[in-house]
């Protein structure tokens, strides 16, 4: 093999790395199902829920109920990542919670938007 022909093997293998490199990923997603209690418009209770939703993106829940801004509540974390809620939408506040795969919330824990991590 001659100095010029591993000059080009090694310049092939440099550029087919960094081609690599410059590809995007692949989108991550939670696998599962994420549940959520709300009331409807009429009072009535009902159960919203994220089939395998994206990792990494705040998710805002649509406002239940009548009155704008009403919260959701009772999260449930039937996916294999963890979901961080949150009380505010947008994914912003100082008032969030933190749920492992696989667990839930009582009544009590009201929310507007979720990340998944």
């Amino acid at each position: 093999m001659t100095v010029r022909s591993i000059t080009a093997a090694a310049g092939a293998a440099c550029s087919a790395f960094l081609l690599l490199l410059a590809l995007p990923g692949s989108a991550s997603a939670a696998t599962g199902q994420f549940r959520y209690t709300y009331s409807t418009a009429e009072g009535y209770e009902a159960v919203g829920f994220l089939n395998n939703p994206a990792s990494g993106e705040c998710i805002n829940l649509p406002a239940p109920g009548s009155a704008p801004g009403t919260a959701s509540r009772a999260p449930m974390n039937r996916t294999d990542a963890t979901a961080t809620v949150f009380l505010n939408a947008d994914c912003e506040g100082d008032t969030y919670y933190t749920l492992r795969p696989g667990a839930g919330a009582s009544d009590r824990l009201l929310l507007r938007s979720v990340v998944f991590s």
